[in-house]
């Protein structure tokens, strides 16, 4: 591994992260980056796990979304026990998906059949239930070394912290197109009723309540049809 080509491969990284303006295209630049970077990667993705239920994103081959369909079908896999692990476990490595796995007896000889020969993994997040994972997944049996893993971790380290800002900036998006659309409702009782301020606040909360129904989706309701009837 020439080192040096690599701190210059993720400063350059780092800065186009930066720039983008999602969390699906922050993925995407991690994920191609994973298989530019890390020697042996043939594919990566990332894995996000809610209790037993499985997302794939960013997948740059279908192999990763057939493993991770796999995983969530067998109820079992290397993802599974990442997201689980007591004891925290961050990474993980398997060498050889050809050979038996006493932990894995399920998953390892039909990831082995869609192709997989090694895979790599590396927590990026656990929030609540969430678990999310960057994984390396390789075609020939024995492909990550230490190297490997030591250069997997260090862009898996920098995409935990770019997914992180990209989802706090989606968030504050969100929170503030729900501040101006409940505003915007707000705006359209006071003058129809002629409701002050905090009456038209409590008439959205009020049907909210009654209805179940989420407040921005009630304030949507009134901007697109002009009232709550």
């Amino acid at each position: 591994m020439d080192w040096e080509w690599f701190a210059q491969q993720m400063a350059s990284m780092a800065r186009s992260l930066l720039a983008r303006d999602s969390v699906e295209a922050t993925l995407d630049e991690i994920t191609s980056s994973a298989t530019d970077l890390v020697d042996g990667c043939d594919a990566a993705g990332i894995l996000v796990l809610h209790g037993s239920r499985v997302r794939s994103l960013a997948a740059t081959h279908e192999m990763v979304t057939e493993s991770d369909q796999l995983q969530q079908h067998l109820g079992e896999g290397p993802c599974f026990d990442a997201a689980h692990s007591s004891h925290g476990q961050r990474v993980f490595r398997i060498a050889d998906l050809t050979a038996e796995q006493q932990h894995w007896p399920g998953y390892a000889p039909e990831a082995n059949a869609l192709g997989i020969g090694s895979m790599m993994g590396f927590l990026l997040f656990t929030e609540d239930e969430d678990f999310g994972a960057l994984n390396f997944y390789s075609r020939k049996p024995g492909a990550f070394t230490e190297i490997s893993e030591l250069a997997g971790f260090l862009l898996a380290s920098h995409a935990s912290v770019a997914l992180s800002s990209a989802r706090t900036h989606a968030q504050l998006e969100q929170a503030v197109g729900t501040r101006h659309i409940i505003g915007e409702a707000m705006g359209i009782l006071m003058g129809s009723r002629h409701l002050s301020e905090d009456q038209a606040f409590d008439a959205l909360r009020r049907y909210s309540q009654e209805t179940n129904t989420k407040l921005r989706e009630v304030a949507r309701m009134i901007c697109e049809g002009g009232s709550l009837d």
